[in-house]
């Protein structure tokens, strides 16, 4: 068995920020031990859940009652995959999180094939093969393989807790695993995708001790590779020149209507105000192409205003700041390096979707976290979620009694 390699000192301080747990220390018992979910996520997410419902379907209605007759269509779909969403967490909420130890890696492998798959023979829209489906119902690969590879990482640094320094043995196994759903999701393309994916995963592995010059080179590496491929292709070169602003997109290569999106978003969003217009009053979502998506933030910003978009992102960072709390107090690094990996990633998402639709950052296909119309980002967060409850109960955090 290899000894690990010491990380330096910033590293150590964000480590202990996060619970870093001596490598000898037993895990905690999980029956002594278990205290009750932490109440603060779980009311969290099930405000976000709830609330999405209504603020689907106020950007959805008008877009609904033109292609179905009817105002309710997304209503009604977006209200199935909430309460499905639910009964998924709670139920693996229940399940000791040890079962990734087993079947972390069964999970990733299903991922890359997934996304193997939409390669092949994927739906594509707008240019890009980034759903599989199947009739009566369709997913984005994309967002179980997001999870599935943190989920795998904390597996594979928990084991590798003694030895994680080690190039060979623990950095380069671990670096495959990444460079597999990153390649795979950018060959779609999604290049925005997968750049978030591999930025989160190298926060992960900073979370889990792996050495600051083996990250460095990484990072390196990465943002290189990353800007060869932005401007390989003429179109992915004109978005970043339309978001510098020396590009404003012709008609023939797609930015036009992305910068109308955007456009229409940035309206939507001072049109609110301080205060916002008022539930269901929203002007934009008739000019918004699907302003129940991606860019549903830009309608809540309309219609509750400053107040109420800040208020949805305050909610967002007190699930990541408890995910961060929990994983202080996780019984082992499994459950540590887990639990930052889940909230950091849906705070992540979250912030990189508002600064999208406030035209912040360029323009992607993240989805907004629990409140963006989606069934497969709805249910798979929503499981990574009970996953962090389950964690929270071992961790002790809300103690019964």
């Amino acid at each position: 068995m290899r000894t690990g390699t010491h990380t330096g000192s910033a590293s150590q301080g964000v480590l202990q920020f996060v619970g870093d747990l001596p490598t000898s220390a037993p895990a905690a018992s999980p029956v002594a031990a278990r205290g009750h979910s932490d109440w603060f996520i779980l009311l969290a997410v099930l405000g976000l859940l709830f609330f999405s419902v209504a603020f689907v379907y106020s950007a959805s209605s008008s877009f609904a009652d033109a292609r179905t007759g009817s105002t309710e269509t997304f209503f009604w779909s977006h209200a199935i995959r909430v309460f499905a969403g639910v009964a998924i967490m709670l139920v693996v909420a229940r399940v000791d999180y040890h079962w990734l130890e087993r079947w972390s890696k069964p999970m990733i492998l299903i991922a890359l094939g997934l996304l193997c798959y939409v390669l092949l023979d994927g739906a594509r829209m707008k240019g890009a093969s980034r759903w599989i489906d199947i009739g009566f119902i369709s997913f984005q690969p994309s967002e179980f393989a997001k999870f599935a590879l943190i989920l795998h990482l904390a597996v594979m640094l928990a084991d590798y807790r003694d030895y994680v320094g080690d190039l060979k043995f623990a950095f380069v196994p671990m670096l495959v695993w990444i460079a597999g759903v990153c390649g795979l999701i950018a060959l779609q393309p999604n290049l925005s995708t997968a750049m978030v994916i591999f930025t989160l995963s190298m926060i992960v592995l900073f979370i889990g001790r792996a050495k600051l010059s083996h990250l460095a080179s990484v990072v390196v590496g990465g943002l290189v590779a990353g800007g060869a491929y932005a401007v390989s292709a003429e179109y992915r070169m004109k978005r970043i020149m339309s978001y510098i602003g020396l590009h404003s997109g012709g008609s023939g290569d797609g930015l036009a209507a992305m910068n109308y999106q955007l456009h229409q978003a940035l309206i939507a969003t001072g049109s609110g105000g301080i205060g916002g217009l008022g539930p269901g009053q929203s002007r934009q979502r008739l000019f918004l192409p699907e302003p129940f998506g991606d860019f549903i933030y830009s309608i809540i910003a309309e219609e509750y205003g400053f107040l109420g978009a800040t208020a949805l992102l305050v909610v967002f960072g007190l699930i990541v700041w408890r995910g961060i709390i929990v994983a202080r107090h996780a019984p082992d690094d499994l459950g540590r390096i887990a639990a930052a990996g889940i909230a950091l990633t849906i705070g992540f998402y979250a912030l990189v979707n508002a600064g999208v639709t406030t035209g912040l950052l360029p323009t992607t296909g993240l989805p907004m976290p629990f409140i963006s119309y989606g069934g497969s980002s709805v249910l798979i967060s929503a499981a990574a979620v009970g996953v962090l409850l389950n964690i929270s109960q071992q961790a002790n955090v809300m103690p019964r009694g």
